[in-house]
């Protein structure tokens, strides 16, 4: 509510009005007035009052079909009416009331009890201000926390939930923007499922790849890797983006292993129910290009570059229960790992022969 409070005075008697306007005047109050009813709801639209003492018996438009109109216009705020009427029977205050009059004063007036009611009717106008700035503020703070699920919600498709929640909480997506940086990819699919799903019911492949993304799923999420592609019974996963880490390596190779494991144990439980499957692996580390593709609404967080072909590459050649990595990889985590060294291979669709060794298990420490 501003300050001083403004308080309209309608009345068809100019001395009432005079009256009214040098008392509340005198007590700092800004005065507006108006003479009858069309008058009084030009006013209230213009000026926006505080409060309004407003005179029933009026030409034109009564005092009563005035406040049933000012109540019933939605484009109005909260505005108290104090009803004036020299009716004082409880029939008339009831229809004054039931009009939407907020208080009443009969006539002749008591200065002094106007004055009650006045201050008592602004200290109402001002909480129910106080409320709607509140509501206001809430509302926004809703919309701005649901808009803010919604951006998770969107990243968590390709992001670890904690990675997700810290990039929408800076405030600034620009790290998903088009750039360059050292990465770690993994690969990994199904060793045997394309013949699998070609013989399988399509009930026996959903409960398998169920619990392959299950068992490998949250791993994933414990070593926040980037969820890149996830077709079917395959997945890429990079590490140090799009927040940078600096044990990239070390992540990449522990997660490998873990969903070697994982996935091991699932493989036994496959052939008992008469499924040829296994599980391979192929990491690499490299300088790639990352950044969102897509459309509105609808958009992926990608990788792309040679060490992304490489790591695809690796993980095609890998056996069931294999893990192949690049041999600069194999360089970066020999201080955590057990590694074997396999020399050169000449992978499919490279043009250059790679090296490449096996991650066995992680170092006693």
């Amino acid at each position: 509510m501003r300050t001083p409070a403004r308080i309209l005075v309608v009345d068809d008697v100019a001395d009432n009005v005079e009256i009214l306007r040098m008392r509340l005047s005198s007590l700092g109050y800004e005065v507006v007035v108006a003479s009858d009813g069309e008058q009084a709801l030009a006013q209230a639209r213009e000026a926006l009052p505080d409060l309004i003492l407003l005179d029933i018996m009026m030409p034109k438009v009564d005092g009563l079909e005035v406040v049933k109109r000012l109540k019933a216009d939605k484009s109005l705020p909260f505005i108290p009416v104090i009803l004036v009427t020299a009716k004082a029977t409880p029939k008339d205050v009831a229809a004054g009331l039931d009009a939407g009059g907020d208080d009443y004063l009969t006539k002749p007036i008591d200065h002094g009890a106007m004055l009650a009611r006045v201050r008592a009717m602004l200290r109402i106008k001002a909480l129910h201000d106080e409320v709607q700035t509140l509501n206001r503020e809430l509302e926004a703070k809703v919309h701005e926390q649901v808009e803010e699920l919604a951006r998770v919600s969107r990243l968590r498709r390709f992001l670890a939930p904690q990675l997700a929640q810290a990039i929408v909480s800076a405030g600034d997506e620009k790290v998903l923007e088009n750039h360059r940086r050292e990465v770690v990819a993994l690969f990994c699919d199904l060793r045997g499922f394309t013949g699998f799903s070609e013989a399988a019911e399509p009930e026996d492949i959903m409960l398998v790849l169920k619990e392959y993304h299950g068992a490998v799923g949250p791993l994933i999420r414990k070593y926040e890797g980037t969820l890149d592609r996830f077709t079917g019974d395959g997945m890429m996963v990079f590490f140090n983006d799009p927040l940078p880490c600096e044990d990239a390596p070390e992540r990449a190779a522990r997660l490998a292993l873990e969903m070697r494991d994982a996935v091991a144990a699932l493989v036994t439980s496959w052939a008992k129910r008469g499924h040829k499957l296994g599980l391979g692996i192929g990491m690499a580390q490299g300088y790639a290009t990352l950044g969102r593709i897509g459309f509105e609404d609808r958009f992926d967080y990608t990788a792309i570059g040679a060490v992304i072909n490489l790591a695809s590459r690796l993980c095609a050649e890998a056996a069931n229960g294999e893990v192949l990595m690049s041999g600069r990889l194999a360089a970066a985590v020999a201080a955590i790992a057990e590694v074997e060294e396999l020399g050169e291979r000449m992978l499919k669709g490279m043009a250059r022969p790679a090296a490449v060794a096996r991650l066995q298990s992680l170092t006693a420490a």
